[in-house]
């Protein structure tokens, strides 16, 4: 593959870099994405692989393509930030229409989870932050932690946490400054009408499906913001394209 340095070249210098900055985010965005693959409920190998693929590749293409006006890595850049624009507004409206598929899927993947919680400290740590922020406990309620083993109440199992719960589905003291990590131990021997006073009994998909209609404005802008920032992408890549060609030709006669 040959590149070409044109001795009257008009191609912007600002989308140029404008665009080799943009990748420079954006790599940084996907390298971020790789924390979200620590999560059981999905194959975490394949999603690492994945992620990764697609952060070199793209950073590849939109770095390598700006600084060497390169219109063939443009092309594939632009054309890779639109297709997943589309696939992130058909997941949008596929998950508008298909509501209970969608619940249905959360519910499987937070059970998955739960089943690794003590197998992975940041995603034991997603776990009780979402757990502590919305008041809620396992993916329909407490009960759902017999799905770990070490939170299981078997009577095969040797766990000291044995019929218990994770300390953020406990209800705060306000009186107490240190975190009670034991504040869940035992609690599900007792019957349920006493767990009103310990623990939160609402299921955090309820609490996910209370909090989204509160906070649609939010969610609504940060979706905005993404679709905003891939089209100012598209935007530079389509640009410098068409300068390159531009360029191209002139020199052609």
């Amino acid at each position: 593959m040959h590149y070409y340095r044109y001795s009257n070249a008009e191609v912007s210098c600002w989308y140029k870099y404008l665009l080799f900055s943009y990748n420079i985010v954006f790599w940084g965005v996907l390298s971020d994405l790789t924390k979200v693959t620590g999560l059981h409920g999905l194959d975490p190998v394949v999603l690492v692989l994945v992620v990764g693929i697609v952060m070199f590749t793209l950073g590849f293409a939109g770095c390598v393509g700006a600084l060497r006006e390169n219109i063939c890595l443009l092309k594939f850049f632009c054309g890779t930030i639109v297709f997943i624009f589309l696939l992130e507004l058909a997941v949008a409206v596929l998950a508008v229409l298909f509501q209970d598929w969608v619940r249905d899927k959360v519910k499987e993947f937070f059970e998955n989870n739960i089943k690794s919680y003590r197998d992975d400290i940041d995603l034991q740590n997603l776990i009780d932050s979402l757990q502590k922020i919305n008041h809620c406990c396992g993916a329909q309620g407490p009960d759902d932690w017999d799905f770990n083993i070490y939170f299981n109440c078997s009577s095969e199992s040797k766990s000291r946490e044995k019929c218990g719960v994770p300390f953020s589905c406990c209800i705060p003291d306000p009186a107490q400054k240190v975190v009670n990590t034991q504040c869940g131990y035992d609690v599900r021997k007792k019957s349920k009408n006493q767990w009103d006073d310990q623990i939160f009994i609402k299921g955090c998909i309820v609490a996910l499906e209370a909090w989204l209609p509160r906070n649609i404005y939010v969610v609504a802008g940060v979706f905005i913001a993404i679709s905003l920032l891939q089209i100012f992408g598209i935007f530079l890549a389509r640009t410098l394209i068409s300068d390159i060609e531009a360029v191209k030709a002139g020199n052609a006669f």
